[in-house]
């Protein structure tokens, strides 16, 4: 038995070493591949611009029969200088077609998964469609044909399937979230037990979990949620989630107001970076309170006086 003992010592050392070591910190953030991209233009050639051309193709501005070819990997082609334009028209850059300081800078920072311009082929295609047609008033949007709840009272519940310290703060937190779209709508939302039929599901899930939009690890898309009447609402497990976050962290109940948002019938605010609805929010930024804009969009939706 003697010879064992050192074994079955080394065999504890490491659960306990492997018990201490953060999931997340193994994972390279989903956006690090673009650091070597700032200044890139057409015609070249470098490592990390396939990535940023499968980026682009999943928000809608590149389809993927026009970059899937190996030839085409890393090259800086006309069809990249292309969509890198729409990228900086769509959120109001300066239109060069060049991956500037400003254009990287707010492709880097962590955004919604919900695409700004949907194709036809896209797993959010059977609920959302194509940007161009959505139709907008003022700066807020709404996907096309303004889907919406033909109901006001809706019922929410979670299910996760993976376990995260931030789960324990997931009712509370949007709890708040729905309370302050029913302040400024005609809807009421009840949490109901798991076992019962919701309207909503929301919770946890990392990479690809069944929903046709997998997650891309910390430091990318950090949640998503289809529009009226499907009712998913999905975080990203690999986040640093809280609901009091510091520098490298995800604020909980912003992201869930946001999302939200999205479940009622609202499509990204593209200029208005104060907005709710905006689509992009920084780790440690916190934004809990709705935006005029992201108010008269709700409203207008379902019908209310402004």
């Amino acid at each position: 038995m003697a010879p064992q003992i050192p074994i079955l010592g080394a065999i504890l050392l490491l659960i306990v070493t492997l018990s201490s070591i953060d999931p997340t910190e193994s994972k390279q953030p989903a956006f690090k591949f673009m650091n070597q991209l700032q200044g890139c233009h057409k015609g070249q050639k470098v490592s990390g611009i396939h990535q940023l051309k499968q980026y682009l193709e999943r928000f809608g501005y590149l389809s993927n029969a026009s970059y899937n070819h190996p030839n085409q990997y890393d090259l800086f082609d006309d069809v990249l200088e292309s969509a890198v334009k729409s990228y900086q028209q769509f959120y109001h850059l300066q239109v060069t077609g060049t991956l500037n300081s400003e254009t990287m800078k707010l492709m880097t920072m962590p955004r919604c998964g919900v695409p700004d311009i949907v194709k036809e082929n896209h797993p959010h295609s059977h609920y959302h469609h194509n940007r161009k047609l959505i139709h907008a008033v003022s700066r807020y949007a709404f996907f096309n044909g303004n889907p919406r709840w033909a109901k006001s009272m809706l019922t929410y519940t979670f299910f996760s399937s993976v376990s995260v310290p931030a789960a324990q703060s997931l009712s509370s937190a949007c709890a708040r979230a729905f309370q302050k779209w029913a302040n400024v709508s005609n809807f009421t939302f009840q949490e109901v037990a798991q076992s019962s039929k919701a309207d909503i599901v929301i919770g946890f899930h990392v990479g690809d979990h069944g929903d046709g939009i997998p997650f891309d690890g910390p430091g990318g898309f950090t949640a998503h949620a289809f529009a009226p009447s499907i009712g998913l609402l999905h975080f990203d497990g690999d986040e640093n989630w809280n609901t009091n976050p510091g520098p490298n962290q995800m604020d909980l109940e912003s992201i869930a107001l946001h999302e939200i948002g999205h479940v009622l019938g609202l499509q990204h605010d593209d200029t208005v970076p104060d907005a709710v609805m905006y689509s992009i929010l920084n780790y440690g930024n916190v934004k809990r309170n709705l935006h005029p804009d992201d108010i008269a969009g709700i409203r207008a939706l379902y019908g209310l006086q402004p």
